[in-house]
């Protein structure tokens, strides 16, 4: 055996099918989630002048990508119109809805933001790790298009958009 070991302790990988979804904000939506994205995260450097080059340096705030997610919408539309009508609302396009949803306390899940948490399994299909991004609202969802001239039914799937102010991913412990 050699000195250092780069032998993992853990050969399995990741599957994209091992995943849980929950929009505390839009129940109807986390059972037909068919894709989550986790955004990437990106640190601007800023440089320094010198006489020769400049040189870069780490910079001081995170930005982080849009959460998107893609789910197959239900035929009430019930999933759908929780997005829709939430981008609606905030949206202001009436004060009557802005005001209504304004006045629910975060906790509720019926405020203007909602947590978002995504739970990747192991290959057991065991909680591993969880992602949670907070104070979550969508800035988009995408259209919805009918084509009576497909051969084979392919059930129509919608896209949404969030932003949020972080998210932190955690190790789930046994």
């Amino acid at each position: 055996m050699s000195a250092v070991d780069n032998t993992p302790s853990n050969k399995n990988f990741l599957s994209p099918l091992n995943f849980k979804f929950v929009l505390k904000r839009a129940p109807h939506v986390n059972f037909f989630v068919q894709k989550v994205t986790i955004p990437g995260i990106s640190l601007a450097a800023v440089t320094t002048p010198n006489p020769l080059l400049r040189i870069p340096e780490p910079g001081d705030q995170l930005d982080f990508e849009e959460l998107s997610i893609t789910f197959r919408v239900d035929e009430n539309l019930q999933n759908y119109l929780e997005i829709q009508n939430w981008l609606r609302a905030i949206g202001k396009q009436s004060f009557q809805q802005y005001g209504a949803i304004a006045a629910n306390k975060a906790f509720t899940g019926e405020s203007i933001k909602s947590d978002v948490s995504l739970t990747v399994l192991s290959s057991a299909k065991r909680p591993n790790y969880e992602i949670v991004f907070q104070d979550a609202f969508p800035t988009g969802i995408s259209s919805i298009e009918f084509d009576s001239s497909m051969e084979d039914v392919s059930y129509i799937e919608a896209e949404a958009s969030f932003r949020y102010t972080k998210y932190e991913i955690t190790k789930v412990t046994p």
